[in-house]
């Protein structure tokens, strides 16, 4: 390593710095790794935040703009991949990361995946088509994950868990994100789900009309019937990403102490964002929800008694 190249150190600090500005909630759960596995989880979760900003045209969240070719991203990790210095932290990041830990070039692929859905102005049909655009933008970065916890990467049934973690966290994040994400041009409700309710059937209709956006979707609802209509499909996301939160807590008695207690914080907090959208109904879709310090904190001693509690089964 040259006398210009960045140290380990200092790239575990930037990506220390990168999930502290770009999730609360998840830099949060990371304290409660061990060391070693908590620098690592920074360094990916670095990559995947810096991957997910490029494709956007974000930094750390916010309004959506113009992102850059997928193409680029996949150029940058295929250098940090082959032992290149990229000269961007997170990419860089990557390069140690996968040094240290045999993450399979298969689970990166999968979570590029999800950056070209996007760029093509793909949108779900079905419900299939949504948890499958889920398992690529999270489902993935969860199995990565499981993977830096010291999980096999042939432990297809552990890894099938930390897959249906990344699905709730990602539904909790579209049923959190609907206008949002509209304003954007981009709709992750199923159509098939539109299609069952004669309000959103004629909503749909009427933004394709109006050009509201590529997807078709408006960015406002302007009858009462609609934004019900958008209340019960919120809910209907909520309800699915509890049932895949359900399903990844039985794969959390599988990991080491200090790792279950992460992620069954992590879960819970996250957990809480689905419940708290299928709560408030149409308040939700005006205001974006959050979770307090406080409520975060009450998950982290939580999980700690699910932790114990699963280490004893």
């Amino acid at each position: 390593m040259s006398s210009d190249t960045p140290t380990r150190h200092a790239i575990v600090a930037t990506a220390r710095e990168a999930i502290a500005r770009g999730s609360k909630s998840f830099g949060l759960a990371s304290r409660l790794f061990d060391r070693r596995t908590r620098e690592r989880a920074w360094l990916l979760y670095a990559w995947c935040r810096a991957c997910d900003d490029l494709a956007d045209g974000q930094a750390f969240g916010g309004s959506l703009g113009a992102g850059r070719d997928p193409a680029a991203i996949r150029t940058l990790t295929d250098r940090a991949l082959a032992g290149q210095w990229v000269g961007e932290a997170s990419f860089d990041g990557l390069r140690l990361l996968c040094a240290e830990v045999p993450i399979p070039r298969t689970m990166i692929e999968d979570h590029l995946a999800g950056f070209d859905l996007d760029a093509a102005g793909w949108r779900p049909q079905t419900e299939a088509d949504l948890i499958r655009y889920c398992h690529h933008v999270a489902g993935a970065v969860g199995q990565m994950m499981a993977v830096v916890m010291g999980v096999r990467a042939d432990d297809d049934e552990t890894l099938g868990y930390a897959d249906d973690l990344g699905i709730a966290f990602q539904l909790a994040n579209i049923a959190r994100d609907v206008r949002e994400d509209a304003a954007g041009g981009r709709v992750y409700l199923p159509v098939e789900w539109l299609d069952e309710d004669e309000r959103l059937r004629q909503f749909r209709e009427k933004s394709r009309n109006a050009d509201r956006g590529p997807n078709g979707f408006s960015t406002s609802l302007d009858a009462d019937g609609e934004v019900q209509a958008m209340v019960l499909l919120t809910r209907r996301l909520a309800d699915l990403a509890q049932t895949y939160e359900a399903r990844a807590r039985i794969g959390a008695r599988r990991l080491p102490f200090r790792s279950r207690w992460a992620v069954l914080a992590a879960a819970g907090i996250y957990g809480d964002i689905a419940r708290e959208v299928a709560r408030r109904g149409a308040a939700a879709l005006e205001t974006r929800v959050v979770t307090s310090r406080a409520a975060k904190l009450g998950w982290v001693m939580r999980a700690l008694w699910q932790a114990r509690e699963g280490a004893r089964r």
